[in-house]
Order: structure tokens, then sequence, then C-alpha cells
């Protein structure tokens, strides 16, 4: 029983974690090298990690989609879609996936005199199942080695940390002020009645031996 609680635990938050992680916005530190726009044939289950076809789209099984090519410092190539998000989830509110496409052409640069940008995303990459990070915003940095802190995310996982305790405070509250008296209380009836079932039995033992 021990097993299969810390089982389901550490289920619960490899589950939580990795929504966490896809949803949550990344920063990364490229160069933009390249962007344009190709036919998708979006099906299966698959579908969960583009954006719905409400966002701008006509058809959801096949559309036209734009991509951002980028290299990372390390020489690694990293490629974003750029969708706009919409009223959807994560709620991102993108609308500008046209101007963010402009600003995207207007950064690229080559390896000789790099231009370095900032990409804020969410999702994840994955050639396996051909996915790809959604871009949200563009900005222009110093250089390869710059640190982004991510206060959005600080912001929120605080905010969602003071809400799980402020809920778990509760639950331990009405446990001890509601379930737990009843708990005694039902013990309580449970004693009795088994008292009584006694008492019942040792006079039908007695009857029977008199």
């Amino acid at each position: 029983m021990r097993y299969v609680k810390w089982t389901l635990i550490a289920l619960i938050v490899l589950i939580v974690g990795g929504f966490a992680h896809y949803t949550l916005p990344q920063h990364d530190i490229v160069r933009i090298v390249n962007t344009y726009e190709e036919r998708q044939d979006i099906s299966g289950w698959t579908t969960m990690f583009w954006q719905e076809a409400g966002n701008g789209t006509a058809n959801q099984q096949s559309r036209d989609v734009q991509f951002i090519q980028a290299v990372r410092p390390n020489g690694k190539s990293i490629v974003y879609r750029n969708e706009d998000t919409g009223w959807g989830w994560p709620p991102y509110f993108k609308f500008d996936t046209a101007n963010l496409y402009t600003e995207a052409n207007d950064s690229i640069s080559t390896r000789a005199n790099p231009e370095w940008v900032s990409v804020t995303h969410y999702g994840w990459r994955s050639e396996l199942l051909s996915i790809f990070p959604n871009a949200m915003g563009i900005k222009p940095v110093a250089g390869p080695d710059v640190t982004i802190i991510p206060w959005a995310n600080i912001i929120i996982l605080t905010v969602l940390f003071l809400l799980i305790v402020t809920l778990y405070r509760m639950w331990q509250q009405f446990r001890q002020r509601t379930i737990e008296p009843l708990v005694d209380d039902v013990e309580d009836v449970l004693e009795l009645a088994d008292e009584k079932k006694d008492s019942a039995v040792d006079k039908v033992k007695g009857w029977f031996r008199r």
C-alpha cells in the first residue's frame, strides 16, 4: 500500500510538472537564420500540440503555418512555429503572428555577423512527433551569454505554491472540524452496536444453557 501511495504521488507530480513545463514561458538565446511558411496536415492525437482552427484558420486538418528557424550559441538548431493563441489555451492572448513574423525576418543574421535575440516561447520540440514550440516574442540581446531571469515563471509558481498551501490548510481544518468528529461518532455508534450485539449473543447462549 505504501508503494502504491508513493507511485500515485510521483505520477501526479510528473503530470503536473510536465504540464507546467510545456505551458509556462521559456526563453532561448538564438540567432535567427530563416523564416518560412509550410502547409501542415494536422491530425491524430498530436493536434493537442497545435492551436485550434478558430485561431485564424478555417481548417484544423490542413493549413499554412509560419516557422522560424534559429541556431543556439552551441550550434544546435531549433525551429519554432508562429501561431496565434487567441482566446484559447495557454492564455497568452497572442494575436500578432504577422508582426512577430516581420520581426523574425528583420532579425535574420549570418554566422559571420550574428545578431542574438531572446525568443520567448512555450511548448516542446520533438522531431519524432513533428511538434514545435510556439514563439511568443522576440527581443534583441547583447550577446549569446545573456542570462534571462524568468520573472513570469517565478511569480506564477509562487502564486501556485501559495494556493496549494492555502488549500491544504483549509482541507486540514475541514478534516479536523468536520470529518474527524464524524468518524469518532461513527466509531462510537459501531462500538455501542457491537456491545449490544455481544450482550444479545450472551443472553441467547445463556437461554440455551438453561
